[in-house]
């Protein structure tokens, strides 16, 4: 395999990670990288909120909890080896009300089988010296979970290609893939390239390129925009940490919390409503094609009609930023509209399946010569090296 070449398409977090592991794993392996954009981490990885989960809500077994937990001490190594920002500011997910204390228990037994490090109950008094300004009434502290830059990561890692002989070919958008003989061939428009192995991490495109790529047609990606608030400047001191609500279980998205940024700021958020273009980040972004392919698929209709009551409450908070600020307020008391600005949003690529279930977990599959990452949710960019280093091991076990 030395003198082979791989193809990856994708230039966001885990596209780039993997091309840097094949790269450093078998020297004389050509890796191209192929990006529709005209640089790295756009899209999902540069518009991620920094956080380096712990390992603390996934499912113990799941490929989430495995390569969470290993990606983590790789990242920590890798950011202090090359000065990247990596903070342990810690994490706080706590509850508010009595309810939520079952599974704020449920949480911690799935947390301690992960091999969260230093995790601990705390009280509500215990609470106060942590977070000063907190609501709550019994939290668990994660004190290892930190921040960090994944667009600078993402960055540092294309560089790390280039300098062992890969390419990051950046402003090539694949419009198709063909099997040919003894490979593949990559094209945009009228330029072609041919692999001997391809590797798809399309991200939100994800269904897209392995429709081309004659994939099957499932799980379907449905975008959901993430807006956040940030905090005022001089505000920012209310919270020191991490700040999480207790996630319900049967949604794939976290809930509003405060997030301290590396430089400084403080987001609040986000939501999680429904976009209307995959690459829709302000409420106004409507692509047709996407539309149609969201309203034509079964799953989005009985995904609806399972959610639509949080669907509403989101976009109640997308259109009114007292709504939007209403649950924060339970966590940092006092905090309101007075205290926020609008900040930015994300694009989250939500899998869902035919039968309208949000898929969880991360999806890699391969077929001959191609290999698809179909899902790749939060902890991905967390994850991005553990990650990398599952698909090499499926690609060189073919």
């Amino acid at each position: 395999m030395a003198d082979e070449t791989i193809g990856i398409v994708g230039a966001g977090i885990v596209g780039l990670a993997t091309a840097r592991e094949i790269a450093l794993r078998r020297p004389g392996t050509r890796v191209v990288v192929l990006e529709k954009e005209q640089e790295v981490a756009v899209h999902q990885t540069g518009h991620n909120s920094g956080v380096v989960h712990a390992g603390i809500y996934y499912a113990p077994g799941s490929l989430k909890a495995d390569l969470c937990v290993r990606g983590v001490a790789m990242l920590r190594e890798y950011c202090q080896e090359r000065a990247l920002p990596y903070e342990e500011i810690g994490k706080l997910v706590m509850a508010v009300r009595e309810d939520e204390l079952g599974r704020m228990e449920n949480l911690y037994e799935r947390a301690k089988n992960n091999h969260v490090p230093e995790l601990r109950k705390v009280s509500k008094d215990e609470i106060k010296e942590i977070e000063p300004n907190a609501g709550g009434i019994a939290a668990l502290h994660s004190p290892r979970t930190a921040i960090t830059d994944y667009k600078a990561i993402a960055r540092e890692f294309a560089r790390d290609i280039e300098d062992s002989g890969g390419e990051v070919r950046l402003g090539f958008p694949v419009t198709s893939i063909t099997q040919v003989p003894g490979g593949i061939e990559v094209a945009s428009g009228q330029e072609r390239i041919k692999v001997d192995r391809l590797i798809l991490c399309a991200g939100l495109q994800s269904d897209a390129v392995a429709k081309l790529a004659q994939d099957k047609q499932e799980p379907k990606i449905i975008p959901f925009r993430g807006e956040y608030m940030l905090l005022k400047p001089d505000r920012t001191h209310l919270v020191r940490g991490l700040v999480y609500p207790v996630p319900d279980p049967r949604y794939p998205f976290l809930g509003v919390h405060f997030t301290p940024r590396v430089d400084g700021s403080v987001e609040v958020g986000p939501n999680a409503v429904l976009a209307l273009a995959k690459e829709g980040y302000t409420l106004g972004s409507i692509s047709p094609k996407d539309l149609l392919g969201i309203a034509a698929y079964p799953g989005t209709w009985r995904m609806a009609a399972q959610h639509w009551r949080t669907g509403v409450k989101e976009y109640r908070g997308a259109l009114s930023a007292a709504a939007f600020m209403k649950d924060a307020g339970l966590y940092v008391p006092g905090v309101g509209v007075g205290d926020v600005v609008r900040g930015g949003a994300g694009v989250r690529a939500q899998a869902l399946d035919r039968d309208g279930t949000l898929v969880d977990d991360f999806r890699i599959h391969g077929a001959g010569r191609i290999t698809a990452v179909r899902n790749a949710p939060s902890p991905a960019a967390t994850a991005s090296m553990a990650i990398a280093e599952h698909i090499a091991d499926a690609v060189f076990a073919h």
